[in-house]
């Protein structure tokens, strides 16, 4: 059985927690957030106990996980300071949100304290352990298409709102490029290779708080071309699409949440209850996000090393940086 320790309490926490409590060889014992209301009733939802104190949550529990699912600038102080402390208390691995960082300096500081402590780093690249994505992958690989020759994805929604509008704050969140479609970066290089060059246009960032889109055009080392749009503009619920072309074929994946309300996790903040980031359904008996979890888990329990790396998530970071460079410079970022 492992013992759990969940950093934050907010939409993406609440989602993690659920999972555990479906998952058969995990319990959440901890959930550490600043503000305290929001960690006691994430943690009596779930019977664990509620810390303010991330120090003082692992030092009382001494868990062999740790979880981290607060905003993305603090993933990297709360990673380090677990690897510090691994050893002594017994932690056995951490887990950790996309984006892995809010830069690669942050990526390679947990990358080299997960090394030291000897255990290993997983970053929660879902999208992976989404059915329709997972097959794709499989398909292409079996020559479903032939050879891949252009792919295109586009996943968004509305903007997302949580504590202090931090999805808002592009400083904090990195926008739709870092935040949102990190996740068809990551599922892209896994399926097709790695990326050489990125060009991207959008607008929102700094400028515009309220909305935000881009459209990033990746070319692969294998020659393939990658058309990612991503947006945080739209109004009429969350979407996520891909289209593969090769020269024996085409495969394509479209679903809708306008029809009905996506999933939602409400937020209290100073003026009241707010509309969290939409999570995207799924309709499989075991959703991806309890698979994910339960497959690091597992990994651990083999002593196997999970199927996405700590450098599977540096690397993903380093496609949306170069997609944010380009927006500012209007020039292509090599990479290779």
């Amino acid at each position: 059985m492992f013992r759990v320790a969940l950093v934050g309490a907010g939409g993406m926490a609440s989602m993690h927690a659920n999972c555990y409590a479906n998952i058969p060889n995990a319990t959440l014992v901890g959930v550490m957030d600043i503000r305290a209301e929001a960690a006691q009733a994430l943690a009596a939802k779930h019977g664990a106990k509620a810390f303010t104190d991330f120090d003082a949550m692992l030092k009382e529990l001494k868990p062999d996980v740790v979880d981290v699912c607060c905003p993305t600038p603090w993933h990297c102080d709360y990673v380090e300071a677990a690897c510090q402390q691994a050893q002594a208390l017994g932690i056995r691995g951490i887990s950790t949100e996309k984006p892995m960082g809010r830069t690669l300096e942050e990526c390679d500081r947990m990358i080299a304290a997960s090394k030291a402590a000897g255990i290993p780093l997983f970053v929660a690249q879902v999208v992976r352990f989404f059915p329709e994505f997972s097959l794709a992958k499989r398909q292409i690989a079996a020559g479903a298409v032939g050879t891949p020759a252009c792919v295109r994805t586009r996943r968004g929604g509305p903007m997302p709102r949580a504590w202090n509008d931090w999805y808002g704050n592009f400083a904090l969140s990195g926008g739709c490029v870092l935040d949102l479609i990190i996740h068809d970066f990551d599922w892209l290089r896994w399926t097709f290779g790695e990326v050489e060059r990125v060009y991207a246009r959008g607008f929102g960032g700094a400028q515009l708080p309220d909305r935000d889109y881009a459209l990033v055009t990746l070319r692969f080392k294998n020659g393939c071309i990658g058309h990612v749009e991503g947006t945080w503009a739209d109004p009429g619920g969350f979407k996520v699409a891909f289209e593969i072309a090769g020269d024996a074929g085409l495969l394509e994946y479209n679903h809708n949440q306008p029809a009905g309300v996506p999933l939602r996790i409400a937020l209290e903040g100073g003026d009241g209850p707010r509309a969290g980031v939409a999570v995207p359904e799924s309709p499989v008996a075991v959703n991806p996000y309890q698979a994910e979890l339960a497959h690091f888990l597992d990994c651990l329990e083999k002593g196997i090393p999970p199927s996405i790396t700590a450098e599977d998530g540096k690397e993903a970071v380093r496609i949306a940086l170069a997609a944010l460079e380009s927006i500012q410079t209007d020039k292509p970022i090599f990479l290779l």
